[in-house]
């Protein structure tokens, strides 16, 4: 391999993908009452996941911390000291600090490894929308892709990645700020369900894009915005992770099958954002329109992969 590739937990990619691709993660922690945890769960990510959703619609409330820049390095200097380049993908700049602690300590490490490369990507997404990119990257690196070609994949495309997102309860926007007590008391009274997706600011980060009445029309709004963006179909892996809903995620991936796309991968929504999304939470990731409202289309990334992945549950 000519680098390493290093990503948070929040890019939510299955354990067995892990594995196989050679991807390192580091994990944020969870604070479950008075417990803290990896988020990564270290195995057996989807029993604890789905017990994690139940606790939550029980009301137990969740808090995540953020990656320090001492962890980071902590991550980095292992891999530097085995004399291999890093490509570390962090979640959206917007929604975490984790970028900017990234960057401080790859400044830092420079000067003591000044012949390795250490190359920090905002990946302006989250779950799999980070995830699918941290992948792309593994494709091109085991097709002998430099780590200066990859860099340059990422920065052209990363904005190319949409993120959407519904959420099943009101009550966690409202704690994140993302809306206001009367609009999440106004929305649940009304069965209003908000839809969210990755902007295209410099430091992106979720915002609410539309709104629907009932939690079937906002599932068809997903559908709506992969069909109104999505490049390439047919070409591409697409992503769904659900906090806990299931059955509306295999749905979803059906619906999508009849749109053409062969490679599907559903996962549990990572534990660390879907903290603050809450249960029932289904989000929807896929390469199409840049989300600054460029006209150019995705470019094709050649795949590395031997066959269509089957869904991870």
């Amino acid at each position: 391999m000519q680098f390493e590739i290093l990503t948070d937990s929040s890019a939510n990619i299955p354990d067995e993908l892990l594995r196989e691709r050679n991807i390192h993660i580091l994990s944020y922690r969870l604070l479950d009452g008075d417990e803290e945890r990896d988020c990564d769960l270290g195995g057996g990510f989807r029993e604890a996941a789905k017990e994690h959703y139940k606790k939550m619609r029980a009301g137990k409330e969740m808090r995540t911390s953020l990656i320090s820049k001492e962890r980071i390095m902590e991550a980095l200097v292992p891999l530097l000291e085995a004399e291999k380049d890093v490509f570390f993908v962090t979640i959206a700049s917007g929604i975490s600090g984790t970028y900017a602690q990234a960057v401080s300590a790859a400044k830092d490490l420079s000067q003591t490894y000044p012949e390795r490369k250490i190359v920090i990507a905002d990946s302006s997404n989250a779950s799999m929308g980070e995830g699918l990119l941290v992948l792309r990257v593994a494709d091109l690196r085991d097709m002998g892709e430099s780590i200066d070609a990859c860099a340059a994949w990422f920065e052209r495309n990363r904005y190319k990645m949409n993120s959407y997102v519904t959420v099943g309860d009101l009550k966690y926007l409202r704690k994140g700020g993302r809306i206001s007590a009367a609009v999440a008391f106004a929305g649940a009274l009304l069965n209003i369900k908000p839809i969210l997706k990755a902007d295209g600011e410099k430091q992106a980060k979720l915002v609410v894009c539309g709104k629907e009445r009932g939690r079937k029309k906002a599932i068809a709004a997903l559908l709506a915005a992969f069909d109104g963006n999505c490049v390439h179909p047919e070409a591409q892996t697409v992503a769904i992770t659900h906090a806990d809903c299931e059955e509306e995620a295999l749905a979803l991936a059906d619906a999508l099958r009849e749109r053409g796309v062969k490679d599907i991968i559903i996962e549990y929504y990572d534990i660390c954002t879907g903290s603050h999304v809450g249960p029932d939470t289904i989000a929807l990731f896929f390469l199409g329109k840049d989300r600054r409202g460029n006209a150019e289309a995705t470019e094709k990334a050649p795949s590395n992969r031997k066959a269509p992945a089957k869904s991870s549950i």
